[in-house]
C-alpha cells in the first residue's frame, strides 16, 4: 500500500482523533488544519496548519500554501460556504475529498424504513439543513467538473477521544449526569414510550470507513450511509449503557416527547426533532463499495468508552442537578392526578 500525503480539515473531534491516529498507522503523511484551539495533544508526527476555516480567505491562502494531497478528510463542513471553500481550493489540488455529512440531513419521519441514499434530502435541524445544502454544491461541482469528492452520512458516533466524554447520549442531555444517575440506581427519563429505534457505532469504525471509501473508485461522486448493524430501542440502549459499566438495570420513566418539548424545549430540542423518530439506515452500499464493516460490538465499545470517560474526566455528580428529580416528581404527580380525574369520570360516567 502507498502511503498518502493526508489532509484533515478539523483533526481534535471525536472522529478526527481516531482517524488522524489511523492515518499515522499506515505509515501515511498526516496534516491538521484547525484553529489550533482545542486542548487536545496531535500525536508526534503530525503537521498543523493553524487558520479559520470560517474565514474563506484565510482558508483558501493557508492551504494554497500546503501544496496538493492525495486525500483530503474534511471534518467540519457545515454550511454551504465551507463547501464552496472546498470546492474552490481543492479542485486541482487533491486526488480525493472526502466530506463527513450526516443523516440528520434526511426528512423525517422518513417514507420508507430502512432509510436508503436516495431518501429525500431537507434536514430535521439547522445541522441537517446545512449538511443538505453542502452536499447539493459537492454534487454540482462533481457533475460539472469531476470535483473527486465522497460524502459519508454518519449516524450517532461514540467512542473515548476527542473533547465530546465519549458522546454516549441520552433523551435530555446533560453531559454526564445520565452516567451518574444510572451508576447511582435513580431513575432516569427516556422520551415517548421507548420504542423508537436507534443506531451507533464506535469512532474506529467510522475513521476507518473513510479511509476504506478514500481508496475505493466505485465512490467517486456519491453519498452513503454508514450506519450501525446493532439497531436497538431507546429502552435497549439505557439498558446496554447500565450494563456497560455494571449499573443497576434502570427504573426508566416514559414522558411524551411532545410534553418535554413544549415546557423543556431547551433540554428536550434533539428528543423532539431526531432522537423521537426510527433511526434505521440502509449501508448496502458501503458494504458493497468499499466494505463497510462495523468490528466493535456496542455493549463492548460502550463498556470501553464508558470507562475511558470515568478515568479522564469523572462523571458529573447527578446530586448537584435535580432537574430529573423535579422533572420525574412532576411528571408522577400529574399522573396520578389524571388517574383520580379518570375514575371520578368512570364512576360519574358509567360505560355500558
Amino acid at each position: 500500500m502507498q502511503s498518502l500525503r493526508a489532509l484533515v480539515i478539523g483533526g481534535t473531534g471525536l472522529i478526527s482523533t481516531a482517524l488522524v491516529r489511523q492515518l499515522l498507522e499506515r505509515g501515511d503523511h498526516v496534516v491538521v488544519y484547525n484553529r489550533g484551539l482545542a486542548a487536545i495533544p496531535l500525536p508526534e508526527g503530525v503537521g498543523r496548519i493553524v487558520g479559520d476555516r470560517a474565514d474563506p480567505r484565510q482558508f483558501a491562502a493557508d492551504l494554497a500554501k500546503a501544496g496538493t494531497f492525495d486525500a483530503v478528510f474534511d471534518m467540519i463542513c457545515y454550511q454551504p460556504q465551507d463547501a464552496r471553500g472546498l470546492i474552490e481550493v481543492f479542485a486541482k489540488r487533491a486526488g480525493r475529498v472526502l466530506v463527513a455529512s450526516t443523516v440528520d440531513a434526511y426528512i423525517k419521519p422518513a417514507a420508507k424504513y430502512p432509510i436508503d441514499e436516495n431518501a429525500p434530502l431537507g434536514g430535521i435541524n439547522d445541522y441537517g439543513r446545512g449538511k443538505a445544502k453542502c452536499e447539493e454544491l459537492l454534487f454540482d461541482a462533481y457533475e460539472d467538473t469531476g470535483f473527486p469528492f465522497t460524502t459519508l452520512r454518519l449516524v450517532h458516533c461514540y467512542g473515548p477521544g476527542g473533547a465530546h466524554r465519549g458522546h454516549i447520549v441520552h433523551s435530555l442531555g446533560g453531559r454526564t449526569i445520565l452516567l451518574d444517575r444510572l451508576r447511582k440506581g435513580k431513575a432516569i427519563v427516556v422520551h415517548g414510550d421507548g420504542s423508537s429505534l436507534w443506531t451507533s457505532y464506535h469512532i474506529e469504525d467510522v475513521a476507518r470507513a473513510f479511509l476504506q471509501a478514500a481508496e475505493s473508485e466505485r465512490t467517486l461522486g456519491r453519498a452513503y450511509n454508514l450506519s450501525g448493524d446493532e439497531t436497538v430501542t431507546w429502552d435497549q440502549y439505557q439498558r446496554l449503557v447500565a450494563a456497560a459499566m455494571n449499573a443497576p438495570d434502570p427504573e426508566i420513566v416514559h414522558i411524551p416527547t411532545d410534553l418535554l418539548a413544549r415546557l423543556w424545549p431547551a433540554r428536550a430540542a434533539t428528543a423532539a426533532d431526531n432522537f423521537r423518530f426510527n433511526n434505521i439506515f440502509d449501508n448496502s452500499a458501503a458494504k458493497r463499495d468499499f466494505e463497510f464493516t462495523c468490528r466493535i460490538p456496542l455493549r463492548e465499545g460502550l463498556a470501553e468508552t464508558i470507562a475511558w470517560v470515568d478515568r479522564t474526566y469523572g462523571f458529573d455528580n447527578s446530586d448537584d442537578d435535580h432537574f430529573y428529580d423535579e422533572l420525574i416528581r412532576l411528571w408522577r404527580e400529574s399522573c396520578a392526578s389524571m388517574e383520580k380525574t379518570a375514575e371520578v369520570s368512570r364512576k360519574s360516567c358509567p360505560q355500558s
